[in-house]
């Protein structure tokens, strides 16, 4: 399906206007035979598609190439566009500088996966007074005008920390552990991203209303395998009295797990750890049907047609929901099977 474009793509329409105006010149001198020519050149690069750009934070988990591959199987050539993808491997600069690119190339739509929340204004300011609507997925944007960005797309991350609470107060409960004093060892993700944020907030808020709770330590993970588990390595070398491991995503919690198997340490449904992860992404959910995890606690990658949804109201002249949250839900070893990991896709 083709969907005729509202704006054109700028460094694209530059380039062809001037072949164009170079095959006119050429028409005055070779008796006419170049208009046909700048009319071919002009019809071939008019192909009604909507450019849409998307600028993700990295590739540093299984949720992250998940959420890649959702846009880039949405904004194909064949649904009617043309896409444009740039990995800003974890760096806002970098994100920053391809923001402004995009913003040259005069692309119809920009999408943004933030790294971090703030640091955003003066950037989509300049998308802003282009007249590109940027819609901004996953993470937050900490912004002074609210009208920099056009919609977003995503996760809430604080009550995906109050599901984790929730959810240990009762298993302690069942367990006869209510009143028991819980060390709790904390892997954090990307400092400043919207979903480090939120769930950092849901456990120290559960940790305040328990007296009997306490963090004994804040790690900083990354989101990466690599980096958790050169942490948590670290620190287990030191101390091992904890009760629960709250990572605050899947490939985290890989590093955990495989810190935790050389320390020599029992964790998950038969063990003396109690492991929380947070994405269901494919590898965590195995490694949860397995009773290494817990508890993982969904955020759903899928946002490709979510954002199209955003693009075609505004195509349509429609005004989108400025916040769209995604409904999702969490799991347990028991509430899992094979089946139902592969149906999810991601």
């Amino acid at each position: 399906m083709k969907r005729k474009k509202n704006r054109t793509t700028g460094r694209k329409l530059f380039v062809v206007t001037a072949a164009a105006l170079l095959a006119m010149t050429m028409a005055s001198m070779l008796s006419g035979c170049g208009n046909q020519a700048a009319v071919d050149i002009q019809t071939e690069s008019s192909d009604g598609l909507i450019s849409v750009a998307f600028s993700e934070v990295g590739a540093e988990s299984d949720w992250r190439v998940a959420n890649s591959e959702s846009m880039r199987t949405t904004f194909t050539e064949e649904n009617g566009y043309e896409f444009y993808f740039e990995d800003a491997k974890g760096k806002q600069e970098n994100q920053i500088t391809t923001l402004r690119n995009y913003i040259l190339q005069g692309v119809d739509y920009i999408v943004l996966a933030p790294v971090v929340e703030t640091g955003w204004d003066e950037v989509l300011q300049e998308a802003k007074d282009a007249g590109i609507p940027v819609i901004v997925v996953d993470r937050m944007v900490d912004v002074e005008e609210e009208d920099l960005y056009t919609a977003w797309v995503g996760s809430d991350f604080k009550e995906e920390g109050d599901i984790a609470v929730e959810w240990l107060e009762e298993y302690l409960e069942e367990q006869g552990r209510a009143d028991e004093e819980i060390q709790i060892l904390h892997v954090m993700g990307t400092l400043g991203a919207s979903s480090q944020l939120g769930r950092t907030e849901g456990l120290e808020e559960g940790v305040a209303v328990h007296d009997n709770w306490e963090i004994v330590a804040q790690l900083q993970g990354e989101y990466t395998q690599a980096k958790t588990y050169e942490v948590v390595s670290e620190y287990l070398a030191g101390s091992t009295d904890i009760d629960v491991i709250y990572c605050e995503n899947d490939n985290s919690a890989l590093g955990v797990i495989q810190a935790l198997d050389e320390a020599g340490i029992s964790y998950g449904t038969d063990g003396d750890v109690i492991l929380i992860s947070f994405d269901a992404t494919t590898v965590g959910l195995t490694a949860c049907l397995k009773g290494k995890i817990n508890l993982d606690v969904e955020c759903n990658p899928l946002h490709g047609p979510r954002v199209e949804q955003i693009i075609l109201q505004i195509e349509a002249g429609e005004t989108p929901q400025k916040l769209t949250y995604v409904d999702e839900t969490y799991f347990t070893p028991d509430t899992l099977t094979e089946e139902l990991i592969e149906e999810r896709g991601y």
